[in-house]
Formats: C-alpha cells, structure tokens, sequence
C-alpha cells in the first residue's frame, strides 16, 4: 500500500473497531510504518471519528513531524518496531476482557493468557504481561521493546493489550484474538479445560 491508502485502512479499520466496542470512548491508537517513519493516531481521538488527511506522523526518532499531536503512547508504538523491523502496523487497545485480564492477580506475566483455541496458540503465542506504569509514562519503552522481540503482543497491566503485526490488518486481527480469547478464558473460570501448546513448544 503507499501511504494514502494506508492512512484509509487505518481509518477504516479504527473505526469498525469503535463501532464494536474494541475501543471505547477516545482510548486506544492505531499506527502503520511509512518511509521515515509511521503514522498514528491523534491524541485525544476517538477512533470512530479518525480522518486519512489528520493523522499524526512521528519520524524513526520519535520525533512529531506532521499533523496534530500523536498519542502519548507513541512512544510504545515506536518501541515496538525497533523489536520487530519487520512489523508494518501497531495496534492498542482498551477492550474488556483484555484489560480485564490485565487487572488480574496471581497471574503468569510471562504467559498471562492460556491458549485456548488453535488461532490462540498461531496468532497471539505466549502474552507477557508488562508492570504497571502510568499511561504515556516512557519508562514502559524499554521494557516493552525488550519484551517485543520474542512476544510480538504484550498484556499492559491495568491497562489493555498492544501488538506488532506485519500489516495493519494482521495486528488488528492479534487484538480481536486477544480479547476473544480473553473472553473465553472468564467464561471457563472455575471449569476444567484443555489448552493448547504454543508452536515450537
């Protein structure tokens, strides 16, 4: 895609994500990579209302170079690339049972999320959950391009689930998986179950 029709899907795709529910009230941001760069949304945007020609561009340095003023989480978004240079997309979100399990006690963090279901196990892998910090609090970067290079999705505590994918539609597909399979995990709770092993395990 070049970056015109890149900036549509990303519109596109935020917007059928808001009209779910994934992404309540002005929460959650989308960006795709572009030479130099990437594209992402605004701060303070909802995503039913997001616009090709008012997206935020933020330069391989982080740097704002175009547009109004990205999310204050562009910085993870940036850390997620610089783990994984062959992602294209970023996608965050707050959806419910994801930031549900991102409140949970007595969880794995290094493998928050069971793989319930086949498309769990090939499409999410093993969910680490990164501490609690502050949203747009920096000091999560590191940890979270640290965690990145071998989770290419990550659970934020009581915060909600991002994920690197090689286009916007794969990363958004990681997020419906993740809250899917979240979903599925409360309504097992208290019931025995079978899990599925991670590929390469």
């Amino acid at each position: 895609m070049n970056e015109q029709q890149l900036a549509d899907e990303l519109c596109r795709l935020g917007r059928s994500l808001f009209e779910r529910g994934l992404s309540p009230g002005r929460t959650g941001n989308l960006s795709a990579r572009v030479a130099g760069g990437f594209l992402i949304t605004p701060t303070g945007t909802s995503m039913g209302d997001l616009r090709p020609g008012a997206l935020s561009r933020v330069d391989d340095e982080e740097q704002h170079v175009g547009g109004p003023r990205p999310s204050k989480e562009a910085f993870l978004h940036a850390a997620l690339y610089r783990a994984r240079p062959d992602a294209g997309a970023v996608a965050h979100l707050h959806s419910t049972y994801a930031t549900a399990l991102s409140c949970l006690d007595g969880i794995d963090d290094d493998d928050a999320l069971p793989s319930l279901t086949v498309y769990a196990a090939l499409r999410i892998g093993r969910l680490r959950r990164l501490p609690l910090h502050p949203p747009g609090d920096d000091r999560l970067g590191p940890l979270a391009e640290a965690a990145a290079r071998d989770s290419a999705a990550l659970l934020l505590a009581n915060h909600g689930s991002i994920a690197a994918g090689a286009d916007l539609a794969s990363a958004v597909d990681v997020m419906e998986e993740i809250e899917h399979t979240a979903k599925v995990h409360f309504v097992l709770a208290g019931h025995p179950h079978r899990t599925v092993p991670h590929p390469g395990r």
